[in-house]
């Protein structure tokens, strides 16, 4: 989008959306980037509540605990520092700095980072440097230390390894974007001589979308899956008119444009993007390319859930969010027909349907423009996302088969395993949290430094759940903490996937929790639902459990519960019990 588009969002009506509080620090001016963020937030539905400090302040508001940036509370702080400004400094460094300037920068920002969250918990956001090519040594820069080149390239790695060992800090990848568009686009040289504004008016709505992006993932709301049409979609040509020998795909001419494509998405389903197919055509015929073409990227495997059939495709989309059991707004389709396009869109406004090229060399380039997969983090149990939604698809032919539930919960055979936190599932406690959002009574999210440090809280009793069955493991599937308050435990958390509803997975939890409190001394177990756009679905999940509304809490007395019925069995310790 134009900045003078986003500008014009500024007078629009806000009031309905999610509020954010973010803070911009930086050493030059910003007021182009708070109005960009806060114009884009109205794309988004997020009502951006931007603190921006004067420029150039940067310390003094990082340094001093009492300052305006602490007394603001920001969920973000957008740390800026320009190339310029690096630049400057290292030219006015001797032979010996210049050396080291790439450490001693790095040993900056790590220093910025740990002070902001001693003083305040929150994630930081800091920009990392587009490179500034001074001919002072021309492609000699890549051979010494002494070029700012040299020591640009070097921080901006340095960042990278800085963001991996720091949980709570995120790097806005400026350089890339700066790349793409190119210095006649993203820098003006009259702004900057004029105002010190280091970048073009119209660059700044793609820096205000990476934060933007950014945001939302680690708040829970990014893309899950794909799902792809076929013919001229994956491949070029119409399978059941062309046959098997005919579809273009490989290396030579355009079947290069979908073998790349290919190559993407499989790299999106090995980081954990669920992959899909919606096809209309006979299934035995969709499914040929995969079995049999020696130059399909994508084979049976990689595709959790897979329809081709001669159904409308917006029930057999449909179905397949009912089989994922996601938010269509978590769902992308690709599809090259612009009828099929526009149907689906009518029908299911939340999709994201990117309007592909007619050119198929171009979609590739296209979709990674979008940035549609930012992702505030990866767990090894993301790769295997795929496989577990090949066995959701056997479990609901399963169901479809019984006409009594309780005989097709206990025909699973469902083993839970009870763990505490610890270093292993972390990640995934950590992950999940900032991930879910149907089934999340609070919506508390945390980082891997908070959930390490609940974990060593005397004052907290954390749970994990991970379920397995007949058909494979579901893996981590949810997660309690619980607050020691008195005689009373609260729950400061309690968040689960919803690929394990209808599997008495709740009662099951509550059975946990509740054994715990009467073993441990404690009256009551205590909840709260904090309603937000995204958990409708457990409002009522309390009252469903037996606790009774207090003072706008809900309260379960144990002396009082009667522990359900489920078909679960608990592994404790490596012991399986009925539960």
């Amino acid at each position: 989008m134009e900045f003078s588009s986003l500008r014009k969002n500024l007078k629009k009506d806000f009031s309905d959306f999610s509020i954010v509080k973010v803070a911009i620090l930086g050493d030059t001016p910003t007021q182009f980037l708070n109005q960009a963020l806060k114009g884009y937030g109205f794309e988004t539905g997020i009502n951006f509540d931007i603190y921006e400090s004067d420029y150039d302040q940067v310390d003094m508001q990082v340094m001093d605990s009492s300052s305006e940036l602490y007394d603001f509370q920001p969920e973000y702080v957008i740390l800026f520092n320009a190339t310029q400004k690096l630049a400057s400094k290292f030219y006015k460094k001797g032979e010996e700095a210049r050396k080291n300037y790439a450490e001693t920068q790095l040993d900056y920002v790590a220093h910025l980072v740990n002070v902001i969250y001693a003083n305040h918990k929150c994630r930081i956001i800091y920009f990392n440097f587009p490179e500034i090519n001074d001919s002072v040594f021309g492609n000699y820069a890549n051979k010494t230390d002494q070029s700012l080149l040299y020591q640009v390239r070097k921080i901006n790695l340095g960042l990278m390894d800085l963001a991996r060992e720091t949980k709570n800090l995120f790097i806005n990848d400026v350089a890339s974007l700066y790349t793409v568009s190119g210095k006649e686009i993203a820098f003006s040289s009259t702004t900057y001589t004029n105002t010190g504004i280091v970048f073009d008016i119209d660059f700044w709505p793609l820096i205000a979308k990476n934060l933007a992006d950014i945001i939302l993932a680690i708040s829970g709301k990014f893309i899950k899956a794909v799902v792809l049409d076929l013919d001229n979609t994956l491949w070029g040509g119409i399978i059941g008119d062309d046959g098997l020998e005919n579809i273009q795909i490989g290396e030579l001419g355009i079947g290069r444009a979908f073998t790349e494509l290919q190559t993407w998405l499989k790299q999106l389903k090995e980081r954990g993007i669920i992959l899909a197919v919606c096809s209309k055509n006979f299934e035995y015929i969709a499914i040929e390319p995969f079995e049999k073409h020696p130059d399909m990227i994508l084979r049976p495997d990689d595709i959790a859930v897979f329809v081709a059939n001669w159904e409308n495709k917006v029930d057999n989309i449909r179905y397949i969010q009912s089989v994922l059991n996601i938010g269509f707004d978590a769902m992308v389709y690709l599809d090259d027909n612009p009828f099929e396009r526009n149907m689906v869109r009518n029908e299911i406004a939340s999709i994201n349907i990117p309007e592909l090229p007619e050119d198929p060399a171009e979609y590739l380039g296209y979709l990674q423009s979008l940035n549609l997969f930012e992702t505030a983090s990866v767990t090894g149990e993301d790769s295997a996302r795929t496989k577990q939604y090949q066995e959701e698809a056997k479990r609901i032919t399963l169901q479809n088969a019984y006409t009594n539930e309780e005989e097709f919960l206990e025909s699973l055979e469902m083993v839970c395993t009870i763990t505490s936190f610890d270093k292993f599932n972390t990640p995934r406690v950590a992950q999940l949290s900032q991930r879910s959002n149907q089934f999340n009574l609070r919506t508390v999210r945390y980082t891997e430094k908070d959930i390490e440090r609940i974990g060593g809280d005397n004052e907290y009793v954390p749970f994990t759940f991970s379920l397995a069955d007949k058909y494979g493991d579901y893996g981590l599937i949810c997660v309690v903490i619980l607050k020691k308050e008195g005689e009373n435990l609260f729950v400061d958390t309690w968040f689960m996937s919803c690929r394990v509803l209808k599997r008495g997975m709740e009662n099951f939890t509550l059975n946990t929790l509740s054994e715990y409190a009467a073993s441990h001394g404690f009256n009551k177990i205590v909840g709260e639902y904090i309603p937000t756009s995204k958990n409708e679905l457990v409002k009522n999940h309390y009252s469903g459990l037996g606790f009774r509304e207090v003072a706008g809490k809900w309260e379960l007395d144990i002396p009082e519960f009667k522990r359900f019925k489920v078909y679960i069995k608990s592994n404790t310790n490596g012991t399986e019990r009925n539960h």
